[in-house]
């Protein structure tokens, strides 16, 4: 069964963690650990519970903010015209022998819904993530991320109008 869990350095594999893509896996590896216990991001990763120091996939999350003119005309016009609060999805990471798997779409789900959960207490706009790439910017487009006016490999995803049945990976 999959499952979802805090980062556990002295638990949890990173050394074996492959995604394909050097700079996510050496962040894992090097950086998650460190920025967690700084307060800097949450690290959350993807488990089978058979196999449960085995890293399926993970991602970061931490506050962040967004200038209202990077969103579109429609969504400027609803809001205040200073940076909005929101949530940065930092990293995010599939091992690459489970690609093609929906576990991406299953961890922007999870992500998601921790950000309606936090919501809860802590106002935010959207769930922004900066793709690393055109086929990452791709990828976040197909879940409903929209790209910001001045940076479009900055993406975002308005938060207000989600439901639990709306999140990506609960279909």
């Amino acid at each position: 069964m999959l499952e979802e869990q805090f980062l556990a350095p002295n638990h949890h594999d990173r050394q074996a963690f492959s995604s394909g893509v050097g700079e996510l896996d050496e962040y894992l590896r090097r950086f998650a650990a460190q920025q967690s216990k700084k307060g800097i991001t949450v690290v959350r990763v993807l488990v089978d519970t058979d196999t449960p120091s085995t890293i399926l996939g993970y991602y970061s999350l931490s506050a962040a903010q967004i200038d209202a003119v990077q969103l579109d005309e429609r969504t400027q016009q609803k809001l205040p015209r200073y940076p909005v609060p929101c949530f940065r999805l930092g990293r995010l990471a599939v091992h690459s022998a489970h690609h093609g798997r929906g576990l991406g779409r299953l961890l922007i789900g999870l992500a998601v819904e921790r950000c309606l959960e936090a919501r809860k207490h802590v106002a935010a706009y959207a769930l922004v993530v900066d793709a690393k790439g055109e086929k990452a910017k791709a990828f976040y487009e197909h879940y409903g991320f929209t790209p910001c006016r001045d940076s479009p490999m900055t993406l975002y995803l308005p938060l207000g109008c989600m439901s639990q049945a709306a999140l990506p990976g609960r279909h």
